[in-house]
């Protein structure tokens, strides 16, 4: 019998996701050997590493509020019943700008699947911002994050300072998989994406 679009499409990301899963799980700590090391680049960025939480082992819903890049004020409560991707970044970040480019290309993917996007940035002040999303075509929403009141909702979750970090959240609010430090690969975050998507959830599995 043969498979549908959809279901090959599926294998193959999957897959994809079991080969850097594998690559990535043998990593040494380098978040302390940067820390150590001091590479004098003003940030501390993970390795790419993936973790997924099962559904029984997810701690509860982050709650989180603030400012949108857009002017407008937003809360977990906007987000509820949807799958959502946070990523955390700022401006200066290079492997925050490496990445721009496959985490918008998702969002448009996913997009009829209802999956929302959310930056939270960490440092940078609203001009700063706004330009980036606007070099690198950007369209959903971030958090002006100075404060760093919605990275402080996510404590536990991400380390202060690995940025880029990103988050998938189930329809609950809860995180069920990051990625610490660059997307190595577009179809990583497609997997994860994919997987909690299909999963039936409080909120109902509407695909």
């Amino acid at each position: 019998m043969k498979l549908d679009t959809q279901t090959r499409r599926r294998a193959k990301i999957l897959g994809a996701l079991v080969i850097v899963m594998t690559l990535t799980g043998c990593a040494s700590n380098d978040l302390a050997d940067q820390y150590r090391d001091g590479t004098g680049k003003n940030y501390v960025s993970g390795n790419g590493t993936v973790t997924e939480i099962p559904a029984s082992e997810r701690s509860e819903a982050p709650t989180f509020s603030g400012t949108l890049d857009t002017g407008q004020s937003a809360s977990s409560e906007n987000y509820k019943g949807q799958v959502t991707v946070v990523n955390f970044w700022y401006a200066g970040c290079a492997p925050c700008r490496a990445e721009a480019p496959d985490l918008q290309a998702l969002y448009t993917q996913f997009l009829p699947d209802g999956v929302a996007f959310l930056g939270v940035n960490v440092r940078d002040q609203l001009p700063t911002a706004q330009a980036f999303t606007k070099t690198y075509g950007v369209t959903y929403p971030s958090f002006i994050d100075t404060s760093g009141s919605v990275l402080l909702a996510f404590s536990g979750v991400v380390a202060p300072n690995a940025v880029p970090t990103t988050l998938v959240l189930d329809r609950d609010g809860k995180v069920a998989a990051r990625v610490l430090g660059q997307i190595l690969a577009r179809s990583t975050l497609e997997a994860l994406i994919q997987k909690v998507l299909d999963e039936p959830g409080s909120a109902g599995n509407t695909r």
